[in-house]
């Protein structure tokens, strides 16, 4: 019987290692190609539109629109709560506000003026007052400028599902 309980820990830690092996090689791929580090799903570069094409694409979408694609942009502001949002600069001033997928990961706090690329759901949204004011609060404005938030605002918004971030 202790033969048979040692034979089976050391299967159990052979498996296990093997486990951890795959998930470092896939993680590493995602390291190469062109030295992104990925958060949520495992996505890569391959299919990715700029973000001029991308401001073209949300300018042809209607409220109740939804478009999957993928595309790359900088970061112009994140999260500093805990890395659960992020805008991305689009053109001409325009930007995206970049949410995760059913909360299910975060990124880096310090990200601003890195390129990303994103992959997802992209949607025209009428963010309410409640909802501005909360972004500001997490963006670290000040009460002054939150005050003045009082009328919903048309907003590009983005569902990611994988962020691949530069590095």
């Amino acid at each position: 019987m202790k033969s048979f309980n040692i034979l089976l820990v050391f299967l159990v830690l052979l498996v296990s290692c093997k486990n951890k092996q795959n998930a470092s090689e896939e993680s590493q791929n995602v390291q190469i190609e062109r030295d992104y580090a990925s958060f949520g799903k495992l996505i890569d570069y391959k299919g990715t539109i700029g973000s001029e094409d991308m401001l073209d694409q949300f300018q042809s979408l209607k409220e109740a629109d939804t478009l999957e694609t993928k595309f790359s942009a900088t970061v112009t502001d994140v999260c500093k709560s805990k890395g659960c949002w992020m805008k991305l600069n689009l053109k001409n001033g325009e930007e995206v506000m970049v949410k995760f997928k059913d909360y299910g990961f975060f990124v880096p706090k310090d990200i601003e003026g890195r390129e990303v690329v994103v992959n997802g759901s992209a949607f025209i949204d009428n963010m309410s007052v409640e909802d501005q004011k909360h972004y500001a609060k997490d963006a670290g404005e000040s009460q002054e400028v939150i005050k003045q938030i009082k009328e919903p605002k048309k907003t590009f918004g983005f569902e990611a599902d994988g962020v691949l971030i530069g590095q």
